[in-house]
């Protein structure tokens, strides 16, 4: 499997859990996978086709996904294809004609080739290694993207008994993960729930305000990247292209409502880096598998927090630093409601509500972005500070609201609780409107009591106000504000009530790299990558994602043996574009004297990782070993003891040399050993919980990567002595 990864698709080591996913495959079990976007999934499906024997039937539910997926296994080297209804007759048969002489590695195919008897009979024919279900949580009617189409894949478990089903998916709630497993009859299958983590992605909330003059200040910190801008309607897609395309931004539309063939030479062109931005509708899936999206804007708030996490995952696949942008307004709330209110079934209609207000939720609170996003998916984040987002990074004022919030509140109580905000917060500015005065409240004690503050004032403090369970939003699509029993302490017994609020620097806050490059040469590389991409018919991220290009601009590697190291060249890449980089780096070597190399770190034989001598993690790993304790390691190098925790679970991973009695007690260590390997539950917070409060997330953590390393070294050692500890 490492021979396999490094030779065909240039990586030096796995990604978590991709191994204990690919080891589980080969052996023939089913398999739940929940992975975030830009975990890895397809390699989880493309790497055993090089191990067992037959072909691997991936099932997409996106035609224009397929096409690039191909081109990827492909340049590595894999035999694959795809069906679907975007190919000629001839093209069709062809493929037909090499699935049946079992010449096919892999074929992608939509979920409605299922409903079809013909196609089922067709595949009892071949020799299938097993199937692979893309984007698995739209089986579900729990899931926020339930397509009926991918009910037909119920019909594989009765048709192909022995045959494994692996699913995949990055947005899945614990109830879809169940539903899904039961639809598809899957047999105890390996089930894996990856952290929702992504922490090279940067998230940002902000208020919109003139939203043309902010979406063009937020592009003009990416003078040369390609990013996505995500608006609720047609109309707004079609008016900000134009925008966009008047300022001299090369943009293009992606909806719903233009024609198939526009739509794909607008994608077309986005992925040949051809123009740098797409606009798009949140409602139509786009199947983007563009490793080197750097930015994603939401122009309009989204209908939940799950579409809201797979729109920010399609950037940084590639692992790079990228940036999200939510610009949320109250006009965006009204329009949702709009939609969700035509919702027949009651049932359905509720949930989608309640997705709506987490939303709100996550766009109003000023808590940490990344402890809401995982919190919502079960995950628990234990940092104090993420570093990755507006709230975490930008600089916080308190400030006392609770006056605004009485008059606020004795507005909606003395109108009798049963007006919106729109309402509420005309009768506190003293608007003259119809309805106030068909009302008479303007007869009312706080009439205009705040009419020295604008509309976005208030707002803000309704929002601050229902986000800490003050005041409640009862109704779905007018609802009315009423105060909580917490909210009557305040305007009725003086309970003082606080807000956060952010002072961003006007120099937007970028993520820091941990590696710089040569800009220099990256753009040179670029130039050439797109060369040999268009020569190839090709989108550039096929041929070399940024993540690879940037690690050669960093250690410039001038012959095979040097290309080969770096991360995403394999064997098959090097024989195709290898000589014509390694030429490209040399001349710009010799142009620019002078230019001092660093020595790119080799992978550990011990296990494949890269070596971490002189890094921050090897720091740590060597004051622990003097045998220094978890808080002087962290007041000696002025870190959070969380921060050192996951340096010591990293080495424990990598197999350092660790004493894990140091780190927890014996009888704890077998405790939770015995329980994970009973359960077969790896995820913190069920682990903890379990214990009811008897052991913390630092030990669950150790005992977590101390069995890890144990399994990868061929062992599981439940309440013995791991190799190397």
């Amino acid at each position: 499997m490492h021979n396999i990864l490094k030779n065909t698709f240039g990586f030096s080591r796995f990604r978590p859990f991709q191994e204990e996913i690919i080891s589980a495959i080969v052996k023939g079990r089913d398999v739940f996978a929940v992975m975030p976007t830009g975990g890895g999934k397809s390699l989880c499906y493309q790497l055993p086709v090089k191990i067992m024997s037959g072909t691997v039937i991936v099932i997409s539910p996106l035609i224009s996904l397929m096409k690039d997926q191909v081109d990827g296994a492909q340049a590595n080297g894999i035999k694959a294809a795809f069906l679907n209804s975007s190919l000629d007759a001839e093209t069709s048969r062809r493929i037909l004609y090499d699935l049946r002489g079992n010449r096919l590695e892999m074929l992608y195919i939509a979920p409605e080739r299922f409903a079809v008897d013909y196609f089922f009979n067709l595949l009892k024919t071949i020799s299938i290694a097993f199937f692979a279900i893309d984007e698995a949580h739209c089986i579900s009617e729990w899931g926020h993207d339930f397509r009926p189409d991918y009910l037909n894949l119920s019909g594989i478990r009765r048709h192909f008994r022995d045959i494994p089903i692996a699913a995949f998916t990055a947005t899945a709630t614990v109830k879809v993960q169940e539903d899904v497993t039961q639809k598809l009859g899957l047999v105890s299958p390996h089930s894996v729930r990856a952290s929702f983590n992504r922490p090279n992605l940067f998230y940002r909330v902000e208020r919109k305000q003139r939203l043309e003059e902010q979406i063009m200040a937020f592009l003009g910190d990416y003078p040369h990247e390609a990013g996505i801008i995500y608006r609720t309607t047609r109309k707004g897609v079609e008016a900000l292209t134009h925008q966009l395309r008047a300022n001299n931004i090369k943009a293009a539309a992606y909806h719903a409502g233009l024609p198939a063939e526009e739509r794909k030479r607008n994608q077309d062109a986005f992925n040949n880096d051809e123009i740098r931005v797409i606009v798009a509708t949140i409602a139509f899936g786009m199947g983007i598998d563009k490793s080197n999206v750097r930015f994603i804007v939401h122009a309009d708030l989204p209908k939940n927090i799950e579409g809201y996490y797979q729109e920010t995952g399609r950037a940084g696949r590639d692992g790079e630093p990228a940036q999200c942008l939510l610009l949320y307004g109250n006009g965006d709330i009204p329009k949702l409601r709009y939609f969700i209110d035509k919702i027949q079934d009651e049932t359905e209609r509720h949930a989608a509500m309640s997705k709506l207000d987490n939303m709100i939720r996550y766009a109003e609170q000023s808590l940490c972005r990344r402890r809401q996003l995982l919190a919502y998916f079960g995950e628990k984040y234990t940092e104090e500070n993420c570093g990755t987002c507006d709230i975490c990074t930008d600089r916080l004022d308190t400030i006392d609201i609770t006056v605004d919030a009485q008059i606020l509140m004795s507005a909606i109580v003395r109108s009798g609780e049963r007006f919106g905000l729109s309402h509420i917060i005309d009768i506190v500015r003293g608007a003259n409107t119809k309805r106030i005065r068909s009302y008479a409240h303007q007869e009312l004690k706080t009439y205009g009591a705040g009419r020295n503050k604008n509309k976005d004032h208030w707002r803000f403090i309704a929002g601050e106000l229902s986000s800490r369970g003050y005041l409640s939003r009862d109704g779905e699509v007018y609802p009315v504000l009423t105060l909580t029993e917490k909210g009557r302490e305040i305007l009725f017994k003086g309970v003082n009530v606080y807000a956060v609020v952010k002072e961003t620097d006007t120099k937007r806050n970028l993520p820091e790299e941990k590696d710089r490059y040569d800009d220099r040469l990256f753009e040179r590389l670029r130039t050439l990558r797109k060369r040999c991409a268009d020569r190839d018919g090709v989108p550039p991220f096929v041929v070399f994602s940024d993540r690879t290009l940037h690690e050669m601009a960093r250690y410039y590697p001038r012959d095979a043996s040097g290309m080969l190291a770096i991360t995403g060249v394999g064997k098959k890449k090097m024989d195709a574009y290898g000589e014509f980089f390694i030429d490209e780096i040399s001349s710009y070597l010799r142009n620019h004297g002078n230019i001092e190399i660093p020595e790119k770190p080799v992978p550990d034989k011990r296990n494949g990782s890269l070596s971490k001598k002189g890094k921050t993690v090897e720091i740590t790993y060597e004051l622990f070993a003097t045998g220094l304790s978890l808080d002087e390691i962290a007041g000696k190098r002025n870190l959070a003891r969380a921060t050192v925790v996951g340096h010591l679970e990293t080495c424990l991973l990598d197999g350092y040399e660790i004493d894990i009695s140091r780190l927890i007690a014996a009888e704890k260590l077998k405790a939770i050993a015995a329980f994970i390997e009973q359960y077969d539950i790896w995820h913190l917070s069920p682990i903890v919980e379990y214990f009811n409060g008897q052991i913390g997330y630092e030990e669950a953590r150790f005992v977590r990567a101390w069995l890890q390393k144990g399994k990868r070294k061929g062992c599981v050692p439940v309440g013995g002595k791991a190799a190397g500890s």
